[in-house]
């Protein structure tokens, strides 16, 4: 399959888009299919990406597009993707978090409203509510349709955002409410697109639309807070000058302008001291439960009436200017807010947003920070902890997974991203559940590699299914059996036609067929 993965390189295709290629035996049919009663492991983290094509293979009543019909499968997830799902998690998540910066604005009667695209919702409401799904009294949320128009957003790198900064203007002159918030989502999303102009234009439509909002409460007089929760195009080529996609470690920046009054700002703080800020500004004490400070070296005169926060969503701070794309963008606002108004540069990445020591930030560990107020301990974390420890090899979840697999006598199979380091899961989370299965007996393994591009080296995901069929081959036990690009897989927009081709390649084998180049090996076929 690493070979086929190479092969459909020279066709022009690339990881993140890459289309289905399917294991077939000499006689063409397709092997280690998902069939009924078979046990799944779905090993992704974060988990909005995750749900649709969890509820295609679980849901009995699924309507959204033809299936095989119940499965019966043993289906069992990393981490909880969503709380309808009927599937066992292996690393349930703790209590949501309380104290949050928008339950203690609820508490004070401020009225909240949080403005985004569809394509960052989850992230300016789950994940910035401290995982909470439901809003507080008094939070209004607008959610402007992302465009369903083009493949990908280098097609149309201004997306939405016009209409994301024309409601926050309507929301500064309504009145109706006290704080508002609004994410602009080009530059991540974008930025993990290798496409250099395409880049810089979504830079400059997101500085574009921060210079109206800016320009709006100035005339209102409602102070303005900009920040952002991770880096990404700021450091847009790797040491040797090949383009990175993915996230970065960098600060991000934080500029508070419009209070009226001459307010210094510490020079350096982390996304944890964003909450406090926000807090200090209305007059309202922060809970005992924030561990972060304010980021004001002085307190205000007196407390704001109302508050405009804009999270530049992926825009990190970078004053070196090689291979820096939001430096070689126009950005006159930005540049502006920069040269006139003191500011902060806030730590986004690793232990200072819960992730591993050296880690890039992440939109899900960004917002949650902004809103928590205080170091969150991310998924991933707990789960290379538990690796550590072996704590990993007895999760219930796990053992329930492969004993049923052995009682049933049917395969199990894993299923998710094939990355070095991305926040939807890493290799070696893959390596460990590979590890257990030849550990507990199991008889027949299948994986299903998901590809991306983001944060990757050009064509890398050759490499690692080379990797996993090195490791089977190491075992005696497993074969990669599907591969498949992440946009076609890992979707949150209601793209059904995206799931739909990935449930039929696990399920019916539908693909480009990849005839085994293994003698002797067993494994289970299945036709349509």
């Amino acid at each position: 399959m690493s070979r086929a993965v190479r092969d459909a390189y020279r066709r022009g295709e690339d990881d993140e888009t890459l289309n289905p290629l399917v294991l077939v035996d000499p006689s063409g049919r397709p092997a280690g299919r998902i069939g009924k009663g078979d046990a799944v492991i779905f090993y992704n983290i974060r988990g909005e990406r995750e749900v649709e094509l969890s509820r295609s293979l679980t849901e009995d009543g699924f309507r959204e597009f033809p299936t095989a019909g119940p499965l019966g499968l043993h289906y069992a997830t990393m981490i909880e993707y969503s709380r309808e799902l009927k599937v066992d998690v292996a690393f349930p998540p703790e209590e949501e978090l309380e104290g949050t910066l928008s339950e203690v604005l609820s508490r004070s009667g401020i009225r909240q409203v949080k403005i985004t695209e569809a394509e960052k919702a989850f992230h300016v409401t789950y994940f910035l509510n401290g995982k909470r799904e439901a809003p507080y009294p008094g939070e209004d949320r607008i959610v402007v349709p992302t465009r369903k128009d083009v493949k990908l957003f280098d097609e149309a790198p201004e997306m939405s955002v016009d209409e994301v900064a024309g409601a926050a203007i309507r929301e500064i002159r309504e009145g109706r409410h006290d704080f508002i918030l609004a994410n602009f989502a080009n530059v991540d999303v974008v930025g993990h697109i290798e496409n250099e102009a395409a880049v810089i234009r979504a830079v400059e439509a997101v500085d574009r639309a921060l210079g109206r909002v800016v320009d709006e409460a100035r005339r209102a007089g409602v102070p303005v807070l900009v920040t952002a929760d991770h880096g990404t195009v700021e450091r847009w080529l790797y040491p040797d000058g090949a383009v990175d996609t993915g996230h970065t470690a960098s600060p991000v920046p934080f500029i508070l302008a419009g209070t009226g009054e001459a307010l210094g700002l510490r020079r350096e703080g982390g996304l944890t001291d964003v909450a406090p800020t926000i807090l200090e500004l209305f007059g309202i004490a922060a809970p005992g439960r924030m561990e972060g400070k304010s980021l004001l070296e002085s307190k205000p005169k007196a407390p704001c009436r109302r508050l405009v926060v804009l999270i530049l969503d992926g825009w990190g701070y970078n004053p070196e200017t090689r291979g820096n794309l939001i430096a070689r963008a126009s950005t006159p606002v930005m540049d502006g807010l920069l040269s006139s108004l003191p500011f902060s540069v806030l730590a986004a990445s690793g232990e200072a947003v819960g992730l591993p020591a050296g880690t890039v930030g992440n939109s899900e560990a960004g917002h949650l920070h902004i809103g928590a107020g205080r170091r969150v301990f991310s998924d991933r974390l707990k789960i290379d902890r538990a690796i550590e420890s072996g704590a990993f090899f007895s999760n219930g979840a796990f053992r329930r997974a492969t004993a049923e697999a052995i009682r049933r006598g049917t395969a199990l199979h894993l299923m998710g991203i094939v990355s070095f380091f991305s926040s939807h899961g890493m290799m070696n989370h893959l390596l460990a559940l590979m590890d257990m299965a030849k550990q507990q007996g199991v008889p027949e393994l299948y994986i299903h590699a998901m590809l991306g591009r983001r944060g990757e080296m050009p064509e890398s995901g050759a490499n690692y299914v080379k990797q996993i069929e090195d490791r089977c081959a190491d075992l005696g036990l497993g074969r990669v059996v599907s591969v498949i690009g992440r946009y076609w897989s890992m979707d949150r927009e209601e793209n059904w036609d995206r799931i739909e081709k990935t449930y039929r390649m696990l399920v019916y084998g539908d693909g480009y067929a990849v005839k085994d180049r293994i003698q002797g090996t067993g494994f289970r076929v299945q036709g349509k």
